[in-house]
């Protein structure tokens, strides 16, 4: 049975935003972004919130740890003010991998997550065995349905009822890149 793959340093440069991984020192703008309603109403509810300098301190210490994953800040003038990753599957799914992403507010509307999520993919459907590439996406959450579309992304499927955020619970849009 093939295992998931082992994942080395990735590093980005996208010109003036650079995808890189977390590193200390990356803490305090990661509470600046990450700490924000508006953030964490469209991210799973492992994302805390309010977002502490406790939370960031963990995450710096653990998001390279796990080398079956890619986590990666997104840095624009040499502060991280998002994140992007792709987690592996495994046993039936091992050509699978799902990807996820937030950008902090002041950095929204100027195509930084677009080009984020693409220039992953990109990369993930270059140097690893995997065919497809996958996110789920809130079905309030029309910006980041965007995001994928623009990414080359389409629409697969609407899971009906299946998350609940805040009490109320929606529908979630999967949507799927696959490779060529």
């Amino acid at each position: 049975m093939d295992q998931k793959p082992k994942v080395k340093s990735v590093h980005l440069d996208l010109g003036d935003v650079l995808l890189r991984p977390w590193q200390f020192g990356d803490e305090e703008s990661l509470v600046k972004y990450g700490n924000n309603y508006k953030v964490w109403k469209n991210v799973r509810d492992r994302f805390p919130h309010p977002y502490t300098m406790q939370d960031a301190q963990i995450w710096v210490q653990i998001a390279n740890q796990d080398p079956t994953a890619i986590n990666l800040a997104i840095v624009v003038k040499g502060e991280a003010v998002g994140a992007v990753g792709v987690i592996f599957k495994d046993d039936v799914y091992r050509r699978s991998a799902e990807i996820g992403y937030w950008l902090g507010e002041p950095y929204w509307g100027q195509g930084i997550t677009t080009r984020a999520v693409q220039a992953l993919s990109d990369y993930v459907l270059e140097h690893f065995d995997v065919c497809r590439l996958y996110a789920g996406v809130f079905a309030y959450n029309q910006a980041s349905g965007r995001v994928l579309e623009k990414s080359g992304y389409h629409l697969e499927a609407r899971l009906r009822q299946s998350v609940t955020k805040e009490g109320r619970t929606v529908d979630e849009l999967i949507y799927v890149r696959l490779k060529e």
